[in-house]
């Protein structure tokens, strides 16, 4: 059989790769992310405030929209209702020098609560006359209350002058509408509205009527041959008191 090669001497040393040394680690405070115990404690507790206030506050939104619900479904509250019957109209005139607007119209008006488990609170009533855009009077008129399938019955006086600047479309529409002694006159409402509940009572939230009237002016020895026809008003919430 062949020899084998005879091997070399070895005298023990390593030759494979360097053997890095362990060293070792040293903390260092305030490096790093270690956190200081009084701050981690600060921020636990804000955490669990603030989670606390959000599942107060979604309870409590919980709860009343429960109560809402079962209030509605249990009283049903309807639009409260306000139509104007009738309205007078004796004097239109405007000045042709100084755009004096001089008035005397009277408006009959209900009011009528067409629930049957709610009463109403009418509270700063304010009703505004308006021609071509532009308000030319103004009355307040006293609160009252209003029980189950009720009504009211009042009449405000707007009596008086107002200057009012018409460009020549208003000019040209005032004077048109003279021709005919029938006027497009607007009646705004604005008032606060309540509900009581049993013995109890809502808060107050801001409501508003408007009223597109077609009035004929009268007045002595001579009838127009227009008739006022009843008007329904629009009705809508504008805000909360």
């Amino acid at each position: 059989m062949p020899s084998r090669p005879a091997q070399p001497h070895l005298n023990g040393a390593f030759y494979g790769p360097p053997i890095q040394p362990k060293t070792k680690s040293y903390h260092h405070p305030g490096r790093g992310t270690t956190c200081n115990p009084i701050t981690c404690c600060c921020s636990c507790i804000c955490n669990c405030i603030i989670q606390l206030i959000c599942q107060i506050l979604i309870t409590i939104a919980i709860f009343a929209a429960i109560i809402s619900l079962i209030f509605w479904f249990i009283f049903r509250p309807n639009v409260p209702k306000f139509h104007v019957d009738n309205a007078t109209l004796t004097q239109f005139t405007m000045s042709p020098t100084n755009n004096t607007l001089n008035y005397n119209l009277v408006v009959n008006m209900t009011f009528r609560n067409p629930n049957r488990r709610l009463g109403i609170y009418y509270d700063n009533i304010e009703a505004s006359t308006m021609y071509s855009g532009q308000r030319f009077s103004t009355r307040e008129v006293d609160g009252f209350y209003l029980g189950h399938k009720k009504e009211k019955y009042i009449g405000p006086v707007f009596k008086g002058e107002q200057v009012v600047v018409f460009d020549g479309g208003d000019r040209s529409k005032y004077e048109l509408e003279k021709s005919d002694d029938v006027y497009k006159i607007d009646l705004k409402l604005k008032l606060k509205i309540s509900y009581k509940v049993l013995w109890m009572k809502t808060p107050k939230f801001k409501a508003k009527y408007e009223c597109d009237l077609k009035v004929p002016l009268s007045y002595k020895g001579k009838v127009s041959y227009v008739k006022f026809e009843g008007t329904n008003c629009n009705f809508d919430w504008w805000g909360r008191s």
